[in-house]
């Protein structure tokens, strides 16, 4: 197993007052030469929003956008015509394709909205753009690890035009588990949600990630109250 440890303290910051972010790789005005992706995955941001503020219309194309809110909810509308509020607890994407328009902006006007957004690129090109958004409700499982994106449209949680897989984990007792890589030549991006956990000697706490690699499974040992998500990406297509 070959692995890269990242520190939660060590990732790019951006305080632009409304908006509080975390960047596990360069983006905007964070730029590392050592942190421009991991295979397919390019952006990993933990947003803060403040209460009615949030992202005008803008474009993307060719990226598919997954946001996952961890605290609030979040109002998104798009040049698809979808208009929907993602809340806590649900997972939403959308494969941008050969282009589309949205907005983004905190549901409330008095509580900030924290989230993971993730930029994953595509497999194909010029795709007609499609949303998505579910409820991980009915698919969570505590003490294990639970798919929340996949490759293939009839798998458990969304699914996006990449060989990519997404798992989350929600301990409430220490637990041992472990993930199984699905392909060839992927890697393996795990954050630290909340809490702590172990793989193999390496202590990691919230907020902290490690990137592994040359490895058919990782072993985890998850302490109480953690909460962690796992990113498979494949590193021949970016």
């Amino acid at each position: 197993m070959k692995y890269n440890i990242y520190k939660s303290e060590s990732r790019g910051y951006a305080n632009h007052g409304w908006l509080e972010a975390k960047h596990s790789f360069s983006f905007a005005d964070y730029f590392d030469t050592t942190r421009m992706n991991f295979g397919v995955l390019r952006v990993l941001n933990n947003d803060i929003i403040a209460p009615g503020k949030g992202f005008g219309t803008h474009p993307h194309d060719n990226m598919e956008i997954i946001t996952i809110p961890l605290e609030g909810a979040l109002s998104h509308k798009d040049s698809m015509g979808n208009s929907s509020t993602i809340h806590a607890g649900e997972i939403q994407v959308m494969s941008a394709g050969s282009g589309i328009y949205h907005s983004e902006f905190n549901a409330s006007n008095t509580n900030p909205i924290e989230l993971f957004q993730i930029w994953i690129y595509p497999n194909k090109k010029n795709v007609e753009p499609r949303y998505q958004q579910i409820s991980l409700q009915n698919i969570s499982s505590e003490n294990s690890l639970y798919q929340i994106l996949s490759p293939h449209a009839n798998d458990s949680g969304v699914w996006i035009y990449q060989d990519a897989w997404m798992h989350m984990g929600n301990f409430t007792n220490d637990t041992d588990c472990t993930y199984k890589v699905h392909r060839a030549n992927t890697g393996i991006y795990i954050m630290v949600i909340d809490g702590e956990i172990s793989i193999e000697s390496i202590a990691l706490s919230k907020r902290d990630a490690i990137a592994i690699w040359d490895s058919d499974e990782v072993r985890i040992r998850a302490h109480a109250h953690s909460k962690i998500l796992i990113i498979e990406v494949p590193f021949n297509d970016a």
